[in-house]
């Protein structure tokens, strides 16, 4: 467990440099003792908010905690996913007692039960109470740890719906077990499995025994994807499943890329703009979150209207934009681009010029704004 390869190296540099971990422990009366944490908090996260965060619980915190917070904390830095609350649990001296299972039933026993339920009802109940935590949580574990957080399934109602699984070092009957309980899931659910030509041979076996069969669910709830990586060994898997698996889960979030333009933007039945609010409305029913309008959605909708000559979404959008950012030059720059398609230039220069009293956006400035004055002027002299 003391290997870990380059990236996961520089993924633990991001970490550091940028988003250092809180330490704490915190009391368990499941545990008959203490536990202590590693917790890593969003950049500018002010308590006081009500913007509400995923959480993501790392088991084998003493390792696994620093390539998972620097994943998160670099992946969010570009917008790729959203800024998230990560727990690392320490276990370094407990990691076999905690993740003990019967020889009989292979479900939890001892140790291992007593740490099932000090996870789910003492650490996740504390940070629930202590920070602003969402309800869409992921869990991340790596060999016996990978095995273990796949109990949580099995509650009526699982306990987490993102499972990162990394080289599971999987007990009998995992695997039919987890076909089951997987084909019958009632809430999206997302599953990500990782395995290396040079893992642990009688791992590698079962983990490609366990993808053959969970590739035949038929379950539109179930978002499952895997990988089983080339050059890599049962440790440095890990720094190359960790931001792979944190793209799948968080797909919906991204920014809209020119594939997502092209493909589902400009194929879309209805107007662009519906198809934004459509895809904002989803991140919140996913993610527990209302995601911040972006301006490359915005600039990337606006095209989308103007290629399919969609005025009244073109109009929807320079309003949804005045509302979200009333200082912002955004609101005059789009209410403008609506009133300059719609023919009446007039309008688009009153809109164009109120707008050099507002504050610049990322992409819109000053003088941007004069040239489209300078555009629609002549437009109106010719």
């Amino acid at each position: 467990m003391k290997t870990i390869s380059a990236s996961v190296l520089l993924f633990c540099l991001l970490a550091t440099s940028h988003a250092q971990a809180i330490y704490k422990t915190i009391d368990s009366y499941k545990l008959d003792g203490t536990r202590e944490l590693k917790i890593q908090l969003p950049r500018n996260y002010d308590p006081d908010s009500e913007r509400a965060y995923p959480l993501v619980i790392t088991l084998d915190g003493d390792y696994l905690f620093e390539p998972v917070a620097g994943n998160i904390d670099y992946q969010a830095y570009w917008e790729d996913i959203p800024d998230c609350i990560v727990v690392g649990v320490k276990q370094d001296k407990t990691r076999e007692d905690d993740f003990m299972y019967d020889d009989t039933t292979y479900f939890p026993s001892e140790g291992g039960a007593n740490f099932y339920e000090f996870l789910s009802s003492e650490l996740i109940p504390y940070i629930e109470e202590s920070y602003n935590v969402s309800n869409f949580k992921v869990i991340i574990g790596h060999d016996l740890g990978a095995n273990f957080m796949n109990y949580y399934l099995f509650k009526d109602k699982p306990l987490f719906r993102a499972y990162i699984s990394l080289s599971p070092d999987l007990a009998p009957e995992m695997i039919n077990r987890l076909q089951e309980r997987l084909s019958i899931l009632e809430q999206e659910t997302f599953y990500y499995m990782a395995t290396a030509d040079a893992d642990i041979k009688a791992l590698r076996n079962d983990i490609l025994e366990c993808d053959a069969k969970l590739k035949t669910i038929q379950n539109d709830k179930l978002h499952y994807k895997f990988d089983n990586f080339d050059d890599a060994n049962h440790y440095s898997l890990v720094g190359r499943g960790i931001p792979k698996a944190l793209n799948e889960i968080f797909t919906l979030y991204k920014p809209i890329n020119g594939k997502e333009y092209n493909e589902k933007i400009l194929t879309y039945e209805g107007s662009p703009y519906d198809y934004l609010i459509k895809k904002y409305e989803n991140i919140e029913y996913f993610y527990g979150f209302e995601k911040q309008l972006t301006e490359n959605d915005i600039r990337a909708i606006a095209a989308a209207c103007k290629k399919r000559d969609d005025l009244e979404g073109l109009e929807k959008l320079a309003k949804l934009v005045n509302k979200e950012f009333p200082k912002s030059m955004l609101g005059a720059y789009y209410m403008g681009m609506y009133y300059e398609r719609d023919g009446n230039l007039r309008k688009a220069l009153l809109r164009y010029k109120s707008g050099l009293l507002l504050e610049p956006s990322q992409y819109i400035d000053k003088e941007m704004m004069l040239e489209k004055m300078y555009e629609v002027q002549d437009a109106l002299d010719d």
